[in-house]
């Protein structure tokens, strides 16, 4: 395991700490996954990235990483309330469809953008619908315990019965009197003893498609309740990292609290973090204000807002230029900026794949930059997840790598250093930022190669039919960009450029 210290933000405390994990060298990890009732959107972006590189660094550290990342295909309601329709179901009614065929539509929809996006898959991502047992299971215990209620056939979380043992609004820093004050009564909430208690079970009505059989009613869970249970039963009742958007401090993460404390007697999460929201040109993004952009539109271009498609590293980039606490506001500027920093990167990765060590001379300067360059980049990451420092840590770099190129030598730096400094740009790039080179640079340098193939393979025919006017020839302008080296009965070679 590396020899370093991770701090990160526990929103929970409201201040960073050393992160130390219940069972090392495993970490347990959970993070808020969709709502499969739409398109993935820009929204969906940021929390996967974010974690997917959290994943990575841990990765890294040494530690093996359990992430799972669920999957809602029941029981979140409209406005993430405890009345009205189910988003799935209603999804499912206005296309005509089983609410199950909007499921997978969705979920292989979501798949593929995060696959475009290099997110790596979780350990596990199970799905509400395929734990309703375990949801009743946990609904029972909290019920055993007192803190929840039947109410006509559903069951209501008793947040005043809560209290008397437990705080609630700790993660969020809500007050009840507060919440009590501003809640606006609405139907279906005469079920509840109080307007701030949450369902835990719904019981269906004649015409919701999707429910099951429960001691109290047939119904179906509410939403809160999946996080709850799936997250127990595959990480423990207590386990290390709970993460998702800051849009889900409250009620979600807050009702999450409540509910493993009401059913275990314990706080189920040791670092909650939380990746800050986005906006859409200063705008909250909503499809009210036209503005709610699905992936696959930023990948086409197609939407009104935008001037052009970009990339899904695009994109990545420009999330990861930001620190993950602070807010990022989209625009077609700044992705257009970030696609032109992404695209200098992603040469300098390109060229510095296939540079070898070429020098005679050391620079002090030179060498004292690259060989602080990974200590640099783990500092970073230690601090926080800082990804923005890393990516400027590539930056300074880069004018380095781009001057060893057009030199055609490595002058400057000891090869030890040059090695050492090699591995860790291509290990931070790659492996722990999940960024992958510009695909036009990749394909340009396969074309390359082949070229520079066809035309070794010319001379080494020429030189077996005694053609050696041609084969001058050719080795004079190949060695112009990459050096042959000629064996006994054919030529070889290999990236490195001549002066």
């Amino acid at each position: 395991m590396a020899d370093s210290q991770l701090y990160v933000y526990n929103t929970l405390k409201r201040e960073r700490e050393v992160f130390v994990p219940l069972h090392p060298p495993f970490v347990s990890m959970y993070v808020c996954g969709p709502t499969v009732y739409g398109n993935a959107h820009l929204g969906h972006a940021r929390p996967y990235i974010t974690f997917d590189v959290v994943c990575r660094y841990l990765m890294y550290l040494g530690y093996k990483v359990r992430y799972v990342r669920n999957i809602t295909d029941v029981g979140h309601l409209e406005n993430d309330a405890d009345v009205g329709e189910d988003k799935i179901a209603k999804k499912a009614r206005l296309d005509k469809v089983e609410p199950m065929e909007i499921v997978q539509r969705y979920t292989l929809d979501f798949h593929k953008n995060m696959a475009l996006l290099n997110n790596r898959s979780p350990s596990i991502e199970p799905c509400a619908s395929g734990h309703i047992i375990e949801q009743i299971q946990m609904i029972e215990k909290i019920l055993a315990h007192g803190y929840a209620y039947l109410s006509q056939g559903s069951v209501y979380f008793d947040v005043q019965r809560f209290e008397k043992d437990y705080p609630y609004g700790e993660l969020s820093g809500r007050v009840t009197e507060d919440l009590q004050h501003n809640t606006r009564e609405l139907d279906g909430q005469s079920e509840k003893h109080n307007p701030l208690d949450f369902a835990l079970w719904k019981k269906a009505s004649p015409e919701h498609i999707m429910h099951w059989p429960s001691p109290w009613s047939d119904g179906f869970p509410g939403w809160h309740i999946e996080c709850s249970a799936m997250s127990a039963k595959y990480l423990g009742e207590t386990f290390d990292i709970h993460g998702g958007g800051m849009d889900l401090l409250f009620p979600h993460h807050e009702c999450e609290i409540a509910q493993s404390l009401g059913a275990n007697g314990i706080s189920p999460v040791r670092y909650w973090m939380h990746n800050n929201m986005l906006t859409i040109n200063g705008q909250k993004m909503g499809k009210s204000l036209n503005n709610f952009i699905t992936l696959d539109e930023l990948f086409s271009g197609n939407h009104p807002l935008l001037e052009k498609a970009y990339s899904p590293m695009a994109l990545r980039f420009s999330m990861l230029q930001a620190h993950y606490r602070n807010p990022i506001d989209f625009s077609n500027k700044g992705l257009e900026d970030a696609e032109k920093a992404y695209e200098k990167l992603s040469a300098v990765y390109v060229l510095l794949k296939e540079m070898n060590w070429a020098g005679t001379t050391v620079n002090t300067e030179i060498e004292k930059v690259l060989s602080s360059f990974e200590k640099e980049c783990v500092d970073a990451m230690n601090d926080d997840i800082n990804t923005a420092v890393v990516i400027s840590n590539m930056f300074k770099v880069s004018s380095y790598v781009n001057q060893f190129y057009s030199s055609g030598k490595t002058e400057g730096v000891s090869k030890e250093a040059f090695e050492k400094f090699k591995n860790a740009y291509l290990l931070f790039y790659r492996d722990i930022l999940g960024l992958l080179p510009d695909q036009q640079m990749e394909r340009s340098n396969e074309d390359f190669d082949k070229l520079v193939d066809s035309l070794v393979d010319l001379r080494n025919s020429a030189k077996k039919e005694k053609n050696f006017t041609l084969a001058d020839a050719l080795r004079n302008v190949l060695s112009q960009f990459v050096t042959l080296q000629d064996l006994a009965d054919k030529t070889i070679w290999k990236h490195e450029k001549k002066k």
